[in-house]
């Protein structure tokens, strides 16, 4: 009697259902060793999260929200126009944009923040009182100044992926160079990078808790130092898991939205 050889889909479901097995048993052995009154005390103490109520959204969801609508909106400002310099057929105004993308590219973002909040009015005498803000409107200028080196390849990739007919065709109808960029390629250009600029505004959100280098005041906390600080003041872990359960309600839909935006993107082409 000969043994039919097993194929090798049946091999494959044989297997992902072995995977899904010792999943579950894993999940099933971890909820029965833990120890969950104590995780309750440190992580899920009603009491605590109550008197997080209403800082956690007045001040700490409000702030993250406004700096990092302001950063997206600097920086993306920016990254336009290092993206037309980048793609100028002037030389100076590429080798400007190339420099400016690769050295805030390759530097962390913290690095710039503490650049940007200290190092620059210790340098230059006043120019702390050039920009409004304090220390607070410093970090987001220096968070901008990277949103905008990540935008600005964006931007860059997505006009030329604009079809160059597109170009000729609006030169061919009597417009300028830059009536043609500003009608017809940036208008294409900014429906292609949604989805990626979509990721980058959910990136901003989570970058804006290295604000805490700047020194912050009651009202001008963001989430992560809201939590840290009540972390310190309560000894418990529970300001941490608020916190986290803000950070998702903010960025779930956006990642949802990403989600939906490429999916539709995929169907058009």
């Amino acid at each position: 009697m000969t043994t039919r050889p097993v194929s090798p889909r049946r091999r494959r479901q044989v297997t992902r259902g072995i995977m899904y097995v010792v999943l579950v048993a894993l999940v099933v052995v971890a909820l029965f060793i833990a120890d969950w009154a104590t995780i309750q005390r440190a992580f899920f103490d009603p009491e605590v999260a109550r008197d997080m109520l209403p800082d956690v959204i007045v001040i700490g969801m409000k702030n993250t929200l406004l700096y990092t609508a302001l950063s997206f909106a600097i920086g993306l400002t920016l990254a336009l126009v290092l993206a037309l310099m980048k793609l100028s057929s002037i030389g100076p105004y590429r080798w400007f944009a190339n420099g400016y993308i690769e050295l805030f590219r390759g530097l962390p973002a913290l690095v710039t923040i503490i650049l940007v909040v200290f190092a620059i009015p210790i340098a230059f005498e006043g120019a702390a009182d050039w920009i409004p803000g304090g220390t607070t409107g410093r970090a987001v200028v220096g968070l901008s100044l990277v949103a905008a080196a990540y935008m600005a390849e964006t931007i860059r990739a997505g006009i030329e992926a604009v079809p160059k007919g597109q170009t000729e065709a609006a030169r061919s109808l009597g417009m300028s160079r830059a009536t043609a960029m500003i009608s017809i390629v940036l208008p294409q250009a900014f429906r292609i990078i949604i989805p990626p600029l979509t990721n980058e505004l959910v990136l901003l959100i989570k970058d804006t808790s290295l604000f805490f280098v700047a020194g912050t005041t009651p009202v001008t906390k963001e989430l992560t130092k809201l939590g840290r600080d009540l972390m310190s003041t309560h000894f418990n872990g529970t300001p941490l898991t608020v916190i986290a359960i803000a950070y998702l309600v903010i960025t779930l839909p956006l990642t949802f939205l990403v989600s939906r935006l490429e999916k539709r993107s995929a169907r058009a082409r």
